[in-house]
């Protein structure tokens, strides 16, 4: 009888133990309505490794970044957001978008005063779309972000919006050539016609460069799938035109084909 008491006993204490930690977590939750990060605990360079962006809307948000230590909040920031390519979805590794791609690094060369943002992904659909925007607008509500200084490098933007766009290929990108980044591009610049832009106005929001082949095999690269986009993050024409330089750039005609 007494083993029989003693082991009710030690199944009283674990259920009251379970309780208590069950009601630890209920208040914990409660206590994090709405979206919440974890923080990353590795770095690579200078960029805090996979977080995690708790969002309401859009699920779990992988994503690294790279905050200046001058930062206080006091003074408003730019904010780059460089989307992953060839290797930088989630699946692939954490951190896998910066490890293989530039843009991020060669970004900073540009401002100094800003955040860089890399989201590691889940696809190339809506679903990543969903969850960039809703890590975009956490960092623009959570940041002091100079709001006229955002750039995003990975997918297309919106007419309405007036927000300038770079369309650059290589001339035989593999998976499915050049042909939809120009048919993009017409399609865009058919919208700010009917939108009542000048050829000129237009000329400035919309470029589209296709490279020749040997713009890629002169630096060494073969696979313009996998290597375009190293070459393109050290263009300062490319570079240059998302930064604001492209104010500068005597960018004429409906094509930039080179």
């Amino acid at each position: 009888m007494t083993g029989c008491h003693s082991a009710y006993a030690e199944t009283d204490a674990a259920e009251s133990k379970t309780e208590v930690r069950n009601m630890a977590v209920a208040q914990e939750s409660e206590a994090q309505i709405g979206d919440y990060v974890t923080e990353g605990t590795e770095s690579y360079r200078d960029f805090v490794v996979d977080s995690v962006l708790h969002s309401d809307v859009a699920g779990d948000i992988h994503y690294c970044v790279s905050i200046p230590d001058e930062y206080g909040g006091s003074e408003a920031y730019s904010l780059y957001i460089t989307l992953p390519g060839y290797q930088g979805l989630y699946f692939q590794g954490a951190a896998m978008n910066i490890r293989t791609e530039e843009f991020a690094f060669e970004a900073q060369k540009y401002h100094d005063n800003m955040i860089v943002l890399a989201p590691q992904l889940e696809d190339w659909g809506k679903t990543s779309a969903r969850k960039t925007i809703a890590l975009t607008e956490y960092f623009l509500n959570s940041y002091n972000i100079d709001r006229e200084q955002v750039y995003i490098s990975g997918y297309e933007t919106v007419v309405k919006a007036r927000t300038p766009v770079y369309f650059v290929i290589g001339e035989s990108y593999e998976y499915y050539g050049s042909e939809p980044f120009r048919r993009a591009y017409q399609e865009i610049r058919r919208l700010y016609e009917e939108e009542g832009l000048s050829e000129p106005e237009t000329d400035a929001l919309a470029v589209l460069d296709v490279k020749p082949a040997a713009y890629l095999t002169d630096s060494g690269v073969t696979n313009q799938h996998g290597g375009g986009g190293r070459l393109f993050s050290r263009d300062r024409d490319i570079m240059g035109w998302l930064f604001g330089e492209h104010k500068n750039l005597p960018i004429k005609g409906k094509n930039r084909e080179l």
